[in-house]
């Protein structure tokens, strides 16, 4: 049984008037899409900017509502649920932004930040007390001190940034997690640095990763299984070994000529 299921699933956002056209223009960012994700595994989804891979993995956890499809999560129908049920459901669900610095209120600690998934799920004294030893353990299982918890956002750099989102992601111990781009805005060698933390997260807890990127080798280097997309449409979802070693395959050979290798 699939983690995550998805058939048919489309989006259509309405732009403005065209320079032809008085009337709105439809864009199809993801089109009549059909994915499984299987538990534990990693699935990688490539495409240039602008072929809907993030609104694709926004849809997933409903972030974006989708014009049509279905779309199942162990095997529970989520557009079927209300807004309550879908906060519940939101705890085995979450996502690592591509802009760590655009992810975090610049006005909170980052003890606030990491523990306001504990607080909106958990209510009560009892929520404040455990939160506490809880953000403690997440910064030290991202490889941050402590102490870190009583600083603000702009006082780290951005690999560090990143780590405490991905601190936050891992509050509620989902089981599934959507990483949008989560080195793009870093450096390489610090995003080699979050690849092999999300590798070994991944390894220690069982997650299961979407992972979103136009950088083949890092994809290649992460993924089970990897899908390729082009203008809202899955072109392709075949095994990382089977598209990124075959010199030949049309994809492969635009993007390891596009990015550079990453040492991870």
């Amino acid at each position: 049984m699939p983690l995550v299921e998805i058939e048919n699933l489309t989006k259509v956002f309405l732009s403005g008037e065209s320079a032809f056209s008085k009337r709105n223009v439809e864009v199809r960012a993801v089109d009549d899409v059909s994915l499984q994700i299987h538990s534990g595994e990693t699935l990688g989804l490539v495409g240039e900017s602008g072929s809907g891979k993030s609104t694709l993995g926004r849809l997933i956890l409903r972030l974006i509502e989708p014009t049509s499809g279905q779309l199942r999560f162990e095997d529970r129908d989520l557009l079927t649920l209300n807004g309550g049920e879908m906060r519940l459901r939101r705890r085995d669900m979450q996502i690592i932004f591509q802009d760590p610095f655009g992810a975090l209120d610049p006005r909170m600690r980052i003890a606030d930040l990491i523990a306001e998934p504990l607080m909106i799920q958990r209510q009560g004294q009892s929520a404040r007390e455990e939160s506490k030893a809880r953000v403690a353990e997440l910064l030290r299982i991202v490889g941050l001190d402590a102490s870190a918890m009583h600083r603000y956002p702009h006082e780290f750099s951005g690999g560090q940034r990143q780590r405490i989102v991905i601190a936050r992601a891992l509050a509620l111990r989902p089981k599934f997690i959507v990483c949008d781009e989560p080195v793009s805005a870093l450096d390489v060698s610090v995003g080699a640095q979050i690849v092999n933390l999300l590798a070994q997260l991944q390894r220690e807890f069982g997650l299961t990763y979407l992972f979103i990127s136009h950088s083949m080798p890092i994809v290649r280097y992460l993924s089970t299984r990897i899908a390729v997309m082009y203008r809202g449409k899955i072109l392709e979802v075949n095994s990382a070994e089977q598209i990124t070693q075959d010199p030949q395959h049309p994809y492969t050979k635009a993007l390891l000529r596009a990015t550079p290798e990453v040492a991870v």
